[in-house]
């Protein structure tokens, strides 16, 4: 922090401080409640599961961010924080929005939140797998 002169401030007791700040750098690693069991990536919308030894895993929140993904019996997230879907809108707007809810199915409306379209690429070309670097 020194190097680029900025200084180190604390957040105190603010709690929402911190987590806004996970969720701008990992947006990407975004996942939501699913219907039936565990959670839904939002970038590959890949089924994962609460890692049982999380905080978190008793609560089963409905959205969160993880930092990573580990595969034993099942796809687990680890290092899970919870997190208000208006964030991932707020905090990553090139590549998140509030659809249309006139121009979707049930389903999607609960949902709540789609990928960006992008007309210069093909249609899946904004997931994570699909990225250059």
């Amino acid at each position: 922090m020194p190097m680029y002169k900025l200084y180190v401030v604390s957040a105190g007791k603010n709690f929402t401080k911190i987590r806004k700040a996970n969720t701008a750098g990992f947006f990407f690693h975004g996942a939501r409640k699913d219907l039936l069991e565990g959670y839904r990536t939002l970038v590959e919308n890949q089924l994962v599961y609460i890692h049982p030894s999380s905080a978190l895993f008793q609560r089963q929140p409905d959205w969160v961010i993880y930092h990573e993904l580990v595969m034993t019996t099942k796809e687990y997230m680890r290092e899970v924080t919870v997190v208000d879907p208006k964030w991932l809108m707020e905090l990553a707007p090139r590549f998140l929005k509030v659809a249309d809810p006139t121009k979707m199915s049930k389903c999607k409306r609960q949902q709540r939140i789609e990928p960006l379209y992008d007309r210069y690429h093909e249609p899946n070309s904004w997931r994570l797998s699909k990225r250059r670097a």
